[in-house]
């Protein structure tokens, strides 16, 4: 088919079959490429319209279009978006029973559908892959196709073995997508599905609407600039990306008077659909989630978006904040973030990516044939590094690990190897985070550039914190009074004399006489580093076995010539004001806890109040059909008779009552504590 027929099929299926009037940016020129015949690589991020991308195309062609997809849930919307337009679509996998599975097999022989989506562990089932074989697809998409990839953020063993099953199903074109892919990432997909002279199409990574701003800031400080920033106009909704499940649930509940609702993996289905359903509904203006919130969430009003610790990687950071502003109207991207947050990284990393050497050490004692876990490893005190050994031997083919829990040596060779430097890049990311933070540059230049560094060139958005700093909402910026200027300047002649020094080093070089503290430093730090005068490298050194990271700073050549920083565009952060007012906050807030610990004391109605509680947990208890601890531990029972809390907030200082069970329990407790005092 000529390009210019094919393109007027593809105007006229997507006007007429998929209810749109037009592509948006680069879905065009995707959809021609694919309907083409050719093997295609779409990297373009979240809220694009990738979808599209292999759906008109499928369509255009005739025929059944396979798609494989990592996740149950973005099947499940898919499908249901599909059927709502008409098309015949089906799905396999782990949710749908065998007979369901058996029907779609049938149909899909039979030719009666347009779209069939499968989970990637399906294409390991065995004959499966055959009996697509036997009518092959039209098109097959693999979404998520960063997943195939060891060095991408969300890498899926499952997807490994495409490579393995898609030829049955040659010469049938492949697309592969993905939002997130950097450029060693696209040459793993296309060596790993073996593309045959793809069209690599990596396009629309500059978002024009989000202005993205980051702002250094102690972890006690943060929920307090969350509220504050959520309270200004234009705000909401909002999603809150938090680093653990705890936070989730605290946080959420601070946010209260926005409706705020938690999203985490330690919540049962059923609650976190709610609390998406709650989200997407309007009816609650905040959603606080780890990153299990996001895929297949198309919300197009969403204003801000807020993480309010260090991501892991780059990759992940943009796509969750791809999920903003997707109407084209404004949303705000800010990034709360300290340089402890690179502990939390570093610990969460090697609990996954263990030390080589204990790896190699476990994969040593598992055996040939097929043996249960348990039988090989049965000592407690290391379950948790030795699953995540096992995960990481299996991840890289080095054994076999089955359903029902056996596991097998592979005897592959070189997975050490494979082991060790897939380990090191994640290592990496996590400084590729801290650079991007700590980076005096365009915000959005520097996400672009990761991606795709033709599409960044010299361009820069005009709406961030480094280009807009007047207009951030999250920091106060003005222009360097004369004082401040001479102390910029003191910090640029240090580093002449000295290049390399640490913050520290400076603090005792440039201001050995006080005057500043370690804030208003960083704030000066921070606008040289935003004025191309200064930029920071990390180094480090090992001590007890350990290594242990920091900042060295060095100028630009900007920073070497300038001798009249009147000469130089500067904004400073006003830090005194931020830091004063928020040490003032702990201070009282500090003082308040001290006054109502000190009036927590044993109360005389201690034992009455023990077993109304007791008891109230037991009717409890059994209308849950739980165990009593999972209600209130006995300890809990104990400290709360003992103190007599009159407030959630007092109630909140008992050891082992958290934000969940305050929200849940907290108002029948303190009735309960009430009584007691009353009958007394």
């Amino acid at each position: 088919m000529e390009p210019t027929d094919r393109a007027s099929l593809l105007l006229r299926v997507l006007q007429d079959r998929f209810q749109l009037q037009s592509f948006r940016p680069h879905q065009a020129e995707a959809c021609d490429a694919v309907a083409s015949g050719q093997d295609v690589l779409v990297v373009m991020p979240t809220g694009s319209g990738k979808s599209l991308c292999y759906q008109l195309p499928g369509i255009a062609r005739g025929g059944t279009t396979l798609v494989i997809s990592p996740l149950i849930a973005l099947i499940e919307d898919q499908v249901a978006k599909l059927h709502t337009l008409g098309f015949a679509t089906a799905r396999i996998h782990s949710g749908r029973s065998r007979e369901e599975s058996r029907q779609v097999c049938k149909d899909y022989l039979a030719g009666e559908l347009d779209f069939l989506y499968v989970a990637p562990e399906r294409l390991s089932v065995p004959g499966f892959p055959e009996l697509l074989a036997r009518r092959k697809p039209t098109l097959i998409a693999v979404d998520e196709a960063h997943c195939i990839s060891h060095w991408g953020h969300d890498f899926r063993p499952d997807y490994r073995l495409l490579g393995e099953r898609l030829p049955l199903l040659r010469p049938s074109p492949i697309v592969a997508l993905t939002a997130t892919a950097t450029v060693r990432v696209q040459k793993d997909i296309v060596r790993s599905l073996q593309l045959e002279n793809p069209n690599l199409i990596t396009r629309g990574f500059w978002r024009d609407n989000l202005a993205v701003e980051v702002r250094e800031a102690s972890r006690s400080l943060r929920p307090q600039l969350v509220k504050e920033l959520l309270e200004q106009p234009d705000a909401l909704p909002a999603i809150v990306y938090v680093p653990t499940r705890k936070e989730a649930e605290a946080l959420a509940l601070g946010l209260a008077r926005h409706g705020a609702v938690p999203y985490h993996a330690g919540m049962n289905p059923e609650e976190r659909h709610r609390s998406q359903l709650a989200f997407m509904e309007d009816k609650a203006q905040v959603v606080v989630a780890t990153v299990a919130f996001g895929m297949g969430v198309d919300k197009s009003n969403i204003r801000t978006i807020v993480h309010t610790a260090l991501p892991g990687s780059v990759e992940s950071y943009y796509q969750e904040i791809g999920r903003g502003g997707r109407d084209g109207k404004p949303c705000r991207v800010v990034l709360f973030y300290a340089w402890s947050d690179r502990k939390l990284l570093e610990f969460l990393h090697n609990l996954s990516y263990p030390d080589p050497d204990f790896v190699k050490e476990v994969g040593k004692k598992v055996p040939k044939e097929p043996t249960h876990r348990t039988e090989v490893f049965d000592d407690a005190t290391e379950e948790d590094s030795t699953e995540s050994a096992l995960r990481q031997l299996y991840n890289h083919n080095a054994i076999t690990w089955t359903p029902d829990d056996r596991i097998a040596s592979t005897g592959k060779r070189g997975w050490l190897k494979e082991y060790v430097a897939q380990r090191d890049h994640r290592s990496g990311q996590i400084e590729d985070t801290l650079h991007f933070a700590q980076s005096g540059a365009c915000r959005m230049h520097d996400l672009v550039r990761y991606f795709s560094p033709s599409e960044a060139a010299r361009k820069e958005c005009g709406i961030c914190d480094h280009c807009a700093p007047q207009d951030a909402r999250s920091r106060a910026f003005q222009i360097p009074t004369s004082m401040h200027s001479e102390r910029l300047d003191d910090i640029l002649s240090a580093l002449r004399g000295r290049a390399g020094q640490t913050p520290r080093q400076i603090m005792d070089s440039a201001f050995s006489s006080g005057g500043v503290d370690r804030d208003l430093l960083e704030a000066y730090l921070d606008c040289l580093s935003r004025g191309g005068l200064l930029k920071a490298e990390t180094d480090s050194f090992e001590k007890d076995g350990r290594t242990i990271s920091f900042q060295r700073l060095f100028l630009t050549s900007e920073g070497r010539q300038a001798r009249n920083l009147q000469d130089v565009e500067l904004w400073l952060e006003a830090p005194t004001i931020a830091s004063s007012t928020s040490k003032t906050k702990r201070r009282k807030a500090a003082a308040k806890k001290s006054q109502i610990i000190e009036r927590l004391v044993p109360t005389v109605q201690a034992d009455a109040c023990r077993k109304m509680l007791t008891q109230w947990r037991t009717k409890r208890a059994k209308a849950a059909h739980a165990p009593p601890f999972r209600i209130l531990s006995n300890a809990a029972i104990t400290a709360i008779a003992r103190t007599g809390p009159r407030s959630i907030e007092e109630l909140l200082l008992v050891r082992g009552i958290g934000s969940v069970k305050a929200s849940e329990l907290g108002e029948e407790i303190l009735d309960i504590v009430r009584q007691s005092r009353e009958n007394s």
